[in-house]
């Protein structure tokens, strides 16, 4: 039997996996470096090339989060096996002026923006004359607001004609009067060049606006692409700064990373790895970064599990009770919930051992409303 789950009756193959599945599409103008970062996120080898849309369907790759505790968890247990919490991200065709009117690969960047969860926005923060860009010159807040206003077209469609459903509907029924209210206020917001992700909802309207699926609702991360000799002064680069400046107004996250660095160092052992950060001065990859905060962006944590058989992490979205992530497991384990063994992960390393934990008082029992905190270690009781 596992050792993160314990039932009353019979034993229980733990086979069917019910984990969170997300995606994050990682967009840009052709050349900025995009397909190179997917691929030293994934290793996937997706094809890269000095000319706009190389890539023209997307490429998936599915990553393991970085996570430094379940390291320390297998040096406790000496597992079989270990087993990191995963999320995707879709590489997607590099998109260029008047998309949202079907230019270039327009209408497919739209359609698998639209399947993504949230988006990872790369964009050129350095000068190479080797490598062309598609508007033939570096301004990164021009390259930000090119992706952006198409989106923010698409939704200005997607809006008129919700709006002109809505409009319809009002003089059978007048609740429609509240739709119609927030849709013009987006509209306006929309009109004004903000994104949708820009404005302050309240409870109600997040509510209505989640049935949008609106493009500019989606979280975004915007990555500056940096040369290596802007590396030691990253954060306080004059075009990185512009793009915080921008990033701000949404309430957006900026990760400055060098992808041409980040690729050498995808290819590296561990080893060589850890010394080529060293010596660059960093205390982890640019990449790494980029994962741990997506898989933050997209409203994700872990809870763990850990003994001889495996020590794994479990995705579950950020508010999740006991019961339904003991579900992410097997179905069995949540309708049969009885109580989850608790302890964190901080108590357990500093103890040293799950008894000298127990023995502190540091393992709690936890019903059905407790809502799981990321690093939890946790053991299900249940019964069916």
């Amino acid at each position: 039997m596992d050792i993160f789950v314990q039932k009353e009756t019979s034993p229980l193959d733990i086979g069917h996996e019910r984990g969170v599945k997300m995606k994050l599409g990682i967009v840009g103008l052709p050349n900025v470096g995009k397909s190179t970062m997917f691929n030293s996120i994934t290793k996937a080898g997706a094809e890269c090339a000095n000319y706009p849309f190389c890539t023209i369907e997307p490429n998936v790759g599915v990553v393991p989060v970085p996570d430094e505790r379940l390291d320390e968890l297998t040096k406790m247990y000496n597992p079989e096996k270990t087993t990191h919490a995963v999320i995707e991200f879709v590489d997607i065709a590099g998109l260029v002026k008047g998309a949202s009117k079907g230019e270039g690969l327009g209408n497919k960047f739209l359609s698998h923006i639209r399947e993504t969860d949230a988006i990872v926005e790369v964009v050129r923060c350095f000068e190479d004359g080797n490598v062309v860009h598609v508007d033939g010159n570096v301004d990164p807040i021009r390259d930000i607001e090119t992706i952006n206003l198409e989106l923010i077209f698409a939704d200005i469609e997607t809006v008129n004609k919700r709006l002109d459903k809505a409009k319809k509907n009002l003089k059978a029924n007048k609740k429609y009067q509240e739709e119609i209210d927030l849709l013009e206020k987006i509209k306006e917001s929309l009109e004004n060049g903000i994104s949708a992700r820009a404005i302050e909802f309240n409870e109600d309207e997040q509510v209505l606006v989640k049935d949008m699926f609106l493009l500019t609702t989606k979280p975004i991360l915007y990555i500056a692409n940096i040369s290596e000799e802007q590396i030691e002064n990253a954060e306080n680069d004059a075009m990185v700064l512009k793009v915080k400046d921008y990033a701000a107004k949404e309430n957006a996250e900026v990760i400055p990373l060098c992808v041409k660095i980040e690729e050498e160092l995808s290819g590296l052992d561990d080893e060589d790895k850890k010394e080529m950060l060293e010596a660059l001065g960093l205390d982890e990859s640019g990449l790494d970064k980029v994962i741990k905060k997506s898989y933050d962006l997209l409203g994700l944590m872990s809870f763990l599990t850990a003994g001889e058989p495996e020590v794994r992490a479990w995705t579950i979205k950020k508010g999740t009770k006991a019961p339904q992530a003991a579900g992410k497991i097997h179905s069995d384990i949540e309708r049969g919930f009885i109580k989850a063994e608790v302890v964190s992960y901080d108590d357990l390393i500093r103890e040293g051992n799950m008894v000298a934990a127990k023995e502190k008082g540091l393992v709690r029992q936890e019903g059905k409303d407790y809502i799981m905190q990321d690093g939890d270690i946790v053991l299900f009781k249940f019964n069916v």
